[in-house]
Protein backbone atom coordinates (compact mmCIF):
# COMPACT_ATOMS: atom_id res chain seq x y z
CA UNK A 1 0.00 0.00 0.00
CA UNK A 2 2.86 2.06 1.12
CA UNK A 3 4.81 1.64 -2.05
CA UNK A 4 1.46 2.38 -4.10
CA UNK A 5 0.92 6.09 -2.63
CA UNK A 6 4.54 6.98 -3.21
CA UNK A 7 4.32 5.87 -6.68
CA UNK A 8 0.97 8.06 -7.03
CA UNK A 9 2.72 10.84 -6.04
CA UNK A 10 6.10 10.70 -7.63
CA UNK A 11 3.68 10.52 -10.66
CA UNK A 12 1.80 13.46 -9.50
CA UNK A 13 5.27 15.14 -8.60
CA UNK A 14 6.37 14.36 -11.81
CA UNK A 15 3.22 16.06 -14.24
CA UNK A 16 3.56 19.16 -11.90
CA UNK A 17 6.91 19.54 -12.91
CA UNK A 18 6.20 18.74 -16.75
CA UNK A 19 3.44 21.47 -16.74
CA UNK A 20 5.85 24.05 -15.24
CA UNK A 21 3.54 24.35 -11.61
CA UNK A 22 5.17 25.64 -8.93
CA UNK A 23 5.06 22.99 -6.12
CA UNK A 24 7.10 24.19 -3.55
CA UNK A 25 5.96 24.45 -0.10
CA UNK A 26 4.54 27.63 0.89
CA UNK A 27 5.03 27.58 4.97
CA UNK A 28 8.86 27.14 4.61
CA UNK A 29 10.84 29.62 5.40
CA UNK A 30 13.92 28.00 3.23
CA UNK A 31 12.49 28.84 0.04
CA UNK A 32 11.33 31.70 -1.41
CA UNK A 33 7.50 33.02 -1.63
CA UNK A 34 7.52 34.63 -5.40
CA UNK A 35 6.67 33.03 -8.26
CA UNK A 36 9.66 33.69 -10.83
CA UNK A 37 6.98 33.77 -13.74
CA UNK A 38 5.12 36.85 -12.15
CA UNK A 39 7.85 38.85 -10.49
CA UNK A 40 8.90 40.63 -13.81
CA UNK A 41 5.52 41.88 -14.22
CA UNK A 42 6.71 45.44 -12.49
CA UNK A 43 5.00 48.67 -14.02
CA UNK A 44 7.17 50.78 -16.33
CA UNK A 45 6.95 54.38 -15.22
CA UNK A 46 5.09 56.73 -17.60
CA UNK A 47 7.44 59.38 -19.07
CA UNK A 48 6.48 62.37 -20.58
CA UNK A 49 7.92 65.57 -22.51
CA UNK A 50 6.67 68.81 -22.16
CA UNK A 51 8.15 71.21 -25.11
CA UNK A 52 8.29 74.78 -24.60
CA UNK A 53 9.79 77.00 -27.14
CA UNK A 54 11.95 74.02 -28.55
CA UNK A 55 13.38 73.51 -24.81
CA UNK A 56 12.54 69.93 -23.23
CA UNK A 57 11.05 69.72 -19.71
CA UNK A 58 10.96 65.98 -18.71
CA UNK A 59 8.26 64.45 -16.07
CA UNK A 60 7.32 61.23 -14.67
CA UNK A 61 3.63 60.24 -14.60
CA UNK A 62 2.33 58.89 -11.22
CA UNK A 63 0.42 55.41 -11.48
CA UNK A 64 -3.11 56.17 -10.60
CA UNK A 65 -6.35 55.96 -12.56
CA UNK A 66 -5.97 60.22 -13.29
CA UNK A 67 -2.51 60.11 -14.46
CA UNK A 68 -3.47 56.93 -16.89
CA UNK A 69 -6.70 59.39 -17.97
CA UNK A 70 -4.04 62.03 -18.78
CA UNK A 71 -1.85 59.95 -20.66
CA UNK A 72 -4.35 58.80 -22.80
CA UNK A 73 -5.30 61.97 -24.10
CA UNK A 74 -1.52 62.36 -25.32
CA UNK A 75 -0.42 64.34 -27.29
CA UNK A 76 -1.53 67.45 -26.45
CA UNK A 77 -0.18 70.93 -27.77
CA UNK A 78 -1.36 73.47 -25.42
CA UNK A 79 -1.30 77.16 -24.72
CA UNK A 80 -0.18 77.39 -20.61
CA UNK A 81 -1.92 80.16 -18.55
CA UNK A 82 -0.17 81.63 -15.73
CA UNK A 83 -2.42 81.37 -12.68
CA UNK A 84 -1.73 83.33 -9.69
CA UNK A 85 1.94 83.66 -10.57
CA UNK A 86 2.27 80.21 -9.00
CA UNK A 87 0.96 77.52 -11.79
CA UNK A 88 0.83 77.09 -15.45
CA UNK A 89 -2.99 76.04 -16.13
CA UNK A 90 -4.85 74.23 -19.26
CA UNK A 91 -8.22 73.49 -19.23
CA UNK A 92 -8.74 69.72 -20.56
CA UNK A 93 -10.90 68.59 -23.39
CA UNK A 94 -12.27 65.75 -21.05
CA UNK A 95 -12.91 65.36 -17.19
CA UNK A 96 -10.62 62.47 -16.01
CA UNK A 97 -11.57 59.91 -13.94
CA UNK A 98 -10.85 60.67 -10.13
CA UNK A 99 -10.67 56.40 -8.48
CA UNK A 100 -8.83 56.09 -5.71
CA UNK A 101 -7.86 60.15 -5.68
CA UNK A 102 -7.12 61.70 -2.20
CA UNK A 103 -9.16 64.71 -0.96
CA UNK A 104 -6.63 67.26 -2.00
CA UNK A 105 -2.61 67.86 -1.82
CA UNK A 106 -0.43 70.51 -0.78
CA UNK A 107 1.86 71.27 -4.29
CA UNK A 108 4.92 71.73 -4.56
CA UNK A 109 7.53 73.13 -7.15
CA UNK A 110 7.34 70.93 -9.93
CA UNK A 111 4.19 69.14 -9.45
CA UNK A 112 1.98 68.11 -12.54
CA UNK A 113 -1.64 68.06 -11.43
CA UNK A 114 -5.23 68.12 -12.07
CA UNK A 115 -7.88 70.30 -10.47
CA UNK A 116 -10.91 68.16 -10.17
CA UNK A 117 -13.63 70.83 -9.92
CA UNK A 118 -12.35 73.05 -12.87
CA UNK A 119 -11.39 70.22 -14.86
CA UNK A 120 -7.82 71.55 -15.79
CA UNK A 121 -4.22 70.51 -15.46
CA UNK A 122 -2.36 72.73 -13.33
CA UNK A 123 1.93 72.34 -13.15
CA UNK A 124 3.56 74.64 -10.70
CA UNK A 125 6.33 76.00 -10.48
CA UNK A 126 6.22 77.88 -7.22
CA UNK A 127 5.05 75.99 -3.89
CA UNK A 128 1.15 76.68 -2.64
CA UNK A 129 -0.77 75.36 -0.02
CA UNK A 130 -3.35 72.75 1.04
CA UNK A 131 -5.75 72.22 -2.12
CA UNK A 132 -9.31 70.19 -2.10
CA UNK A 133 -10.13 68.55 -5.23
CA UNK A 134 -6.12 68.82 -6.65
CA UNK A 135 -4.93 65.43 -7.69
CA UNK A 136 -1.51 64.75 -8.51
CA UNK A 137 -0.17 63.40 -11.71
CA UNK A 138 3.51 63.23 -11.72
CA UNK A 139 6.59 65.56 -11.50
CA UNK A 140 9.06 66.95 -13.28
CA UNK A 141 12.45 66.33 -13.40
CA UNK A 142 14.09 68.90 -14.89
CA UNK A 143 13.76 71.76 -17.19
CA UNK A 144 10.68 73.21 -14.78
CA UNK A 145 12.17 76.56 -14.50
CA UNK A 146 11.20 77.00 -18.10
CA UNK A 147 7.53 77.42 -16.71
CA UNK A 148 8.85 79.94 -14.40
CA UNK A 149 7.70 83.14 -16.64
CA UNK A 150 5.08 86.02 -16.66
CA UNK A 151 2.49 85.40 -19.19
CA UNK A 152 1.50 82.03 -21.35
CA UNK A 153 3.53 79.48 -22.77
CA UNK A 154 2.74 77.06 -25.88
CA UNK A 155 3.67 74.02 -24.97
CA UNK A 156 3.64 70.10 -26.56
CA UNK A 157 2.62 67.60 -24.33
CA UNK A 158 3.42 63.94 -25.35
CA UNK A 159 4.14 60.60 -24.17
CA UNK A 160 7.86 59.25 -24.22
CA UNK A 161 9.67 55.60 -24.27
CA UNK A 162 12.73 55.89 -22.80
Amino acid sequence: MLKMWLLVMGLATLVCLASGADISPTDSPDLPMTNEKNSSTQVKPMKILITVDGNPIRATLADNATARDFAALLPLTVILEDYSRTEKIYYLPKKLSTAGAPAGITPVIGDITYYAPWGNLAIFYKDFGYSSGLIKLGGIESGGELLNVSGSVKATIQLIHD
